[in-house]
Parts: structure tokens; sequence; C-alpha cells
């Protein structure tokens, strides 16, 4: 794309950290001219018009792209996406021109269902953790199924279960429990009528970031998140408290692998299977011993790794979405800035439980040596004030993953609301 070529509308469904970040990297392209987003939140609202309206309401969201002169639509969650607001936009003669950046519903299962997930990675030799599913009617083989393993069990609820639905027991008794409150209990909802149980991979984490417009792809910076509540990666799951980009241990001959093994036979598969796909691919990786293995796929980018992968890309975001949305990805170059970055998230007390939500947030101007992207936070009465139990992720830069984190940790003493709670560890297993 050439630099006197169109300047766009752009519209970014969403209201985290994730959307904050993409909203602040499109304001900063010459290819913007107006941007929205939907339905935001304090951090968008000073680069971008909010519009009040849910991810999920295709028409509302119609209405607003052909109210604002909208261009492109770029997808920030996985609920649009697995509900299908690719093809509803397909489907519709007034808006089937605008480009979506996010994958079809048929690809999106890649997120929807664990099992789709892991019968895809079996049929295309993606090396993964060896699995099997079940419902309420098959709950007995999967008792056995569990005797048959060696402890830890990993359960996992099929369906999307906002980050939340994995469980990882050393008990056996716990693991036979567990399925049956996954399965019989609804414990997690409808996500949970079926049950992924698979055997526990040992190594450490890491998320690999592909772009592809369904036919080339380019892999973006490696990154690295932390996703318990406590200290030294204890207690519950959460969204994730933190994160680090580059991952030191992804050196350029594990990258090759990662790319050879797992990269390409994914989207070779995605073309082979016919499930059209532009957009994000997020592959969670354990590296077992020196080997690659996919634990999971996200059909978008991770939060908080978005807030330190894309202050990492220096090329223009909205030539990319371009490129993507008109299969032109391998005419692109792209330039990734040599320091590391790190985030930490801020809190609210007692989450991922219950917590307190309209706590003023004080500080936010005071912080200069970082970037701070908003996520469960809002505006209201002119005062920022938490709406969420993931508030803001703090980002810096710096010549090694330390030194960026040293920076966050700086930048954190200059802020406060009431209950504040964040991680003082993240980087602390590399």
């Amino acid at each position: 794309m050439r630099k006197d070529d169109i300047i766009m509308n752009i519209l970014v469904l969403g209201s985290g950290g994730r959307e904050h970040t993409f909203a602040w990297k499109i304001a900063q392209s010459e290819h913007c001219s107006n941007l929205f987003v939907a339905p935001g939140n304090s951090g968008t609202s000073a680069i971008a018009t909010n519009l009040n309206i849910s991810v999920t309401d295709f028409e509302a969201i119609k209405e607003q792209v052909l109210q604002n002169k909208i261009e492109l639509v770029v997808v920030g969650p996985e609920d649009p996406l697995v509900k299908g607001i690719h093809d509803y936009f397909l489907g519709d003669n007034d808006i089937k021109h605008i480009p979506v950046i996010g994958p079809q519903k048929a690809a999106a299962q890649l997120e929807g269902s664990k099992e789709f997930a892991k019968e895809f990675m079996s049929r295309h030799n993606i090396p993964t953790a060896a699995f099997k599913s079940f419902t309420a009617d098959t709950i007995a083989e999967g008792y056995e199924f569990l005797e048959s393993l060696k402890p830890p069990y990993v359960l996992k609820a099929d369906g999307l279960a906002a980050g939340k639905g994995v469980l990882i027991l050393d008990d056996l008794e716990d693991a036979k429990t567990e399925l049956k409150n996954m399965l019989l209990e609804a414990k997690f909802g409808n996500a949970s009528t079926k049950v992924v149980i698979e055997e526990f991979l040992d190594g450490i984490e890491l998320s690999c970031f592909v772009i592809t417009d369904g036919k080339d792809y380019k892999i973006l910076p490696t990154a690295k998140d932390y996703k318990r509540i406590g200290q030294g990666d204890t207690g519950l799951n959460t969204g994730g408290m933190g994160a680090v980009s580059p991952v030191p241990f992804a050196t350029e001959a594990f990258m090759e692998k990662i790319e050879s093994k797992i990269v390409k036979p994914t989207i070779s598969g995605l073309i082979q299977d016919n499930l059209p796909y532009v957009g994000f691919i997020f592959i969670g990786l354990i590296k077992v011993g020196d080997e690659p293995k996919v634990i999971e796929y996200n059909v978008r980018m991770g939060d908080p790794e978005t807030e330190v992968v894309l202050p990492r890309l220096k090329t223009d975001l909205v030539e990319i979405f371009k490129a993507m949305s008109n299969q032109t990805l391998s005419d692109i170059e792209l330039e990734i800035d040599d320091r590391a970055a790190t985030t930490v998230m801020l809190v609210s007390g007692g989450y991922p439980e219950s917590y307190e939500k309209g706590k003023e947030i004080h500080g936010i101007d005071e912080v200069k040596n970082s970037l701070v992207f908003h996520a469960g936070a809002t505006l209201s009465e002119g005062k920022v004030v938490t709406s969420g139990g993931r508030v803001m992720a703090i980002t810096s830069y710096g010549k090694t993953y330390k030194e960026a984190i040293k920076k966050s940790y700086q930048s954190i003493n200059k802020l406060c609301f009431d209950k504040m709670y964040y991680r003082k560890d993240i980087g602390f297993d590399l």
C-alpha cells in the first residue's frame, strides 16, 4: 500500500486492554481517519469514539458501520467470532464489502471447541497432548480414562468459559469429582456439556502469534503471560496477570521448530479443511524438553500479550490489516522493535472471584515512562473508575525484560485505587 493510499474509518470491537492497545496502535497510522471502539473503555475514549453497543449485537454493529461509514472492522474478543460476525457481514449485501479482521465461524471453532481443535491437530499431525472427550452419557468411560493416566489430570470444558474452564488436579478422586461437576452439575454452564481430558505436559509455556490472510502468514513477536493470581504462579487462574516479550528461551532454532512443526501445518490445515481465515491465530505452546507442543488455539490476540506484542511492532498496523484483507500479506515486511516489552496487570481486590467496582483510579497522568492500557476501567462523572477484574496493564520498554519490568513497577508506584492488587514477580521464571 502506498503512502498516498486511502485513509479509512475503522471500528475495533471490544472493551479490554487488548482493544485499547489495538486502538492506540491504529491511531498512530496515517491511514486511519476516524477511529471507533465498541463498547470501548476509559482509555479508548481518549483516542477514539466509543460506541455503547455489545460486541455480539450484530444488528447494532451493522447500523453503526453504515452510519459512521466504517471501512474496516477489527474484532478483539473471541465471542463475536465464535458466534459468526464475519459470516454475518459476508451474508449482508449492505456490508459484505467491508473487510473483517477475524476468522469465519467454522474456523473460529478452533477456539470455540476444544474437541474440534484437538481433532484438527491430530488430523494435521500437529504435536499436542494425548486426549479424549466425554459427555454426561460417557462419564463412566471418562473415569476409566482418568484411571489410565498419571497425575496431574487435565480437564478442559469444551466450549468458551472466559479462560477459566481448565482444571489441573493432582488427585484422582478430585479429578473424578470435578469431571462429575462439569458434566452433570454444569460447573461451567453450557461450556462443559462436553469435557476434554488430556495428558499433562510438563514444561514452560509461551505464546506464538500468527497473522494470516488465508493464504500466507507472518509470525509476530513471541510473548509469555502469567495466568495465576498468586506470586510464583500459585492460586486461581485469571485472564492473565502480566506478560513479557520476547520470550528469552525462544531461540532461533526453537522458533524454526515452531514454524515447521506447528505454524506451517496449521495454515495448510486450514486451507485443506476449507476453513477461511483472515485474522490472528494465537497458539498457546509448551516447551517439553526441546520440543514445542500445542496446548490450545485462540482465534484472536491474547490479553495481556497484546499489550507487549503490538508495542514492539513498528510496521503500520492498518497497512498490515489492509494486506490481510486483500491477500497481499506476503508483500508486507514486519519491522520489530529490538527492545523487550513487559506488562503488569493491576487487578481489583478479590479477583478472579468476587470484587467491587467503581473505585476511582488515581495517578494515571503521573506515569511518564510506561504505557497505561485501560482494561476494566470506565469514565464516571469525569473520573476514571474500575469496572472489571483486570483494571489496567502497565507496559514498559527496556534493553532487557528485567529493565522493562523494573520500569513497569516504578510506574505502578504512582497509581492507586482501593484494594489494588498486582503480582510482584512477573518474569520470575525466566
